[in-house]
Order: C-alpha cells, then structure tokens, then sequence
C-alpha cells in the first residue's frame, strides 16, 4: 500500500513539474543562429514553458542576427536565461548583448565575457573599424551600440559602466569578476544547480508581466537545430561559402565545355546558388568577387588563345588576390583560412589545365565522324568499280572511284572524300 502510494505521488509530481526549454549555440552568432533562438523562443511560448535556457559558447558575430537575437528576447512572454557554459567558454562580442538581453544571466566558473567593440563589414562586436569606413561612421556605430546595452542594463539592473566600458575599450572579464560588478547574476557549475537557485525566483517580462519561477526538479528539454538551421549554419562559414562559389563555377563551366554530361552542370548550379546565398549573409567585398570572375575569364582565355601560360598566371594572382579580399571583416571566424585558399587555386589551376589538355587534344585528334571522318576506313566493294562502281562502309553504301578496276567482294580502304559528290576516292587493299 505505501508503494502504490509513493508511486502515485511521484506520478503526480511528473504530471504536474514544470518544463524547462534548452537550446545550445556553440559557435558565432549568424542567421542560423538567429533562426534557431528565436525559433526556440516561439516554441517555449506555445509549449508553454516555464523557462529557456540559451548555453552558449560564442566569439561573436553577425550585428543584424544579433539585433535580431535581443528583439526576440525582450518581446518573450517566456523569461529567457543566458548561460555561460560549460568551463572554459566565453560570450565575445555579440554574446555580451546577449547575456545583457537576458532576463537571467548566469556562468560557469572559468568562463568568461566582454570584447564587445563594433567592426563593420556586417560584424558585431569584436574589432577595429576597417580602413574603409570614416571616424564619423564608425563613432555612430559606437554610440548606437553604447545606446542600446545601456538601455538593456537598466532594463535588467545590471552595470551599466562596464557595458559601456566593453563597448568603448572592448574590455573583457571573468565569471568572478562579472559576478562581482553585478554584469551577471549567478556563477553555477550545472545547469540543474542553476535551476535550482533561481527556483522561486521573480522575474519581471518586459509587459511588466511578473513571473514567479518554479525550475526546482523541472524536466528539461535539449532542442537541437532541425536540418535547415544546420545546413544554413553550415554554409554560412566563409571558407564553405567560397568552396561552394567555386565548385559552382567550375562545374557550370566544365557544362559548357562539355555539353549533356548534365551531372557537373547540375552540381555547378546547386553550389552556386547555395554559395551566393551564403555570402549574402555575410559581409562580402565586391572587388574580391570581381577578381575571383577575372580569374576564370582568363582561365577560360588561355584555353582559346595561346599565351604560352601568361593568361594562367594572372588567373592564379587573380584568383589569391580576389580570395584574400573576398570577405570585407575584421573578424577572425569571417576571414578564409590559407590552407583553403591555397587548395582551391591548385584545383581551379589543375582543373583548367585539364581542361586544356583536352581541348588541344581535340583539335589534334583525327576526326572519327561525318565525312571528314571516312578518310582511311576500309570497305568492301558491293559493285565493281570500273572505274565507278558502289562500296559498303560500316554497314552504309557509298559510290566510289578507283583507279584500277577492282571486282566485287574485295577490300577497300577510302583515300578521300569529294565533299560536294560524295564520291569516295578508293585504293584496293592486297
């Protein structure tokens, strides 16, 4: 009887927990990222859920996903918690806008936050202004950016000072010492110890809705990114992007080199498309993009005019030139690694190159259909030819002359071929 009874009670207790919302970022705050959180906030409203926690690990990232990011969390009927973790991670650059948006911030020990300067080219946080862009822009991009985590400290009751400091002299601190200059609110080892000190817990929405938080022994539910999210975080990488923009431009090209192979064609498009789709959520330079066009253009030249390999060498230095240019940030997970780099212009090289050993091998290469192709066949003479008479070629009939008679069933081999008559001129063959 009492186990009927505790099994009842604990049934209950299932029945009747609150559930809390997890999603993990583990990497830079783009429009994957962006659609993933947001997403998730969507689905903790509906569910509803008691609370979502948002552990993260990030260096930064994208501005407009960011900006995005912190609308979706301070429009939230959900209260949001921002969770430094696990030890060893850090919230760079947009992540302090982040964790600042949060209605609940919290880290793990040896974890820690700050870097938050601007940079332009598309970026958040976490850099110098580039060479192109004027004092006078990049001290409104400062300002707006000081504007908006100010307005979200006092919003939440944290340091404003050391917002502004993060944003100004990009400075960056630990979890002991955040949680000494109230930056956040709790240093946790685990999410469940975290859950368990906010437990009761009251949390004001920015609908000046007052919660009461109830996460002591709450079910947690992990949701991962579905498979858009995963191939759009995937192909956001700049070194992704670029492989795809080549791979595209190569296999279209090889297309129309060699039309009805239909495969290389069908892959060069995909790619293409999937890689310009990327860079337009990334910050590209233009001029990059035009040289890495020029390089194909003279790859393709030295296929059609015989530069002796002068047109070949400025496709590679075009092509290094327009790579390295390629995307316009200061960022270091916005810049394309060497080693990719210097992969692709041996590939797009040999590939060219391939390409034309075969075309020089088909201007050279005897024709092997048509009339022009009939020079050197062998046949056997179907009529006698005296000196005119009828041959039969692979199956066909032709008329042909020859200048010694020769009697029917003998073998023939076709001299040449007068393209107006299409009279075979024929030796017999001892």
């Amino acid at each position: 009887m009492k186990i009927r009874i505790v099994f009842i009670l604990l049934s209950c207790q299932f029945l009747f927990a609150s559930t809390v919302h997890r999603i993990i970022i583990n990497g830079v705050i783009n429009p994957a990222a962006s659609e993933y959180i947001v997403s998730s906030i969507d689905r903790a409203e509906n569910a509803p859920a008691e609370l979502l926690v948002i552990e993260m690990d990030t260096p930064g990232g994208l501005m407009e996903s960011m900006h995005k990011i912190v609308k979706a969390i301070q429009t939230s009927r959900v209260p949001v918690a921002v969770y430094v973790a696990p030890a060893g991670s850090r919230a760079a650059s947009a992540g302090v806008f982040l964790t600042y948006a949060a209605h609940i911030a919290a880290m793990a020990p040896s974890t820690n936050i700050g870097s938050a300067h601007p940079v332009f080219g598309g970026g958040s946080p976490g850099g110098k202004p580039d060479s192109s862009a004027s004092e006078t822009m990049m001290e409104k991009v400062v300002n707006d950016a000081v504007a908006k985590i100010k307005s979200m400290a006092k919003s939440r009751g944290r340091n404003i000072e050391w917002a502004e400091k993060s944003i100004r002299e990009s400075a960056n601190i630990t979890a002991e010492e955040a949680l000494k200059l109230n930056v956040v609110d709790y240093i946790v080892p685990t999410l469940d110890s975290l859950l368990t000190v906010i437990d009761g817990k009251k949390v004001t929405l920015d609908d000046e809705t007052v919660k009461t938080l109830k996460t002591a022994g709450a079910q947690v539910v992990t949701f991962e990114m579905n498979w858009r999210e995963k191939l759009l975080d995937t192909i956001t990488n700049p070194n992704i992007a670029y492989i795809l923009m080549m791979l595209g431009m190569l296999g279209l090209t090889l297309e129309l080199y060699h039309p009805g192979a239909i495969l290389p064609g069908v892959v060069g498009g995909i790619s293409l498309i999937l890689g310009l789709y990327a860079m337009e959520t990334l910050s590209v330079n233009y001029a990059g993009i035009l040289l890495i066009v020029f390089a194909v253009i003279l790859f393709l030249l030295e296929i059609k005019i015989p530069s002796y390999g002068v047109l070949s060498i400025g496709g590679v230095i075009s092509l290094i030139a327009g790579s390295v240019m390629l995307f316009d940030s200061n960022l270091p997970f916005l810049h394309l690694s060497w080693q990719v780099i210097f992969g692709v212009v041996l590939i797009t090289t040999l590939f060219f190159v391939f390409l034309v050993t075969l075309v020089v091998r088909s201007y050279k290469r005897k024709p092997t259909t048509g009339v022009e192709g009939m020079a050197g066949e062998k046949g056997e003479v179907y009529k006698a030819l005296n000196p005119q008479g009828t041959i039969k070629v692979h199956g066909e009939f032709w008329k042909a002359v020859s200048d010694s008679p020769v009697k029917k069933g003998q073998r023939v081999e076709v001299l040449e071929v007068d393209n107006d008559t299409l009279l075979l001129k024929v030796k017999p063959i001892k």
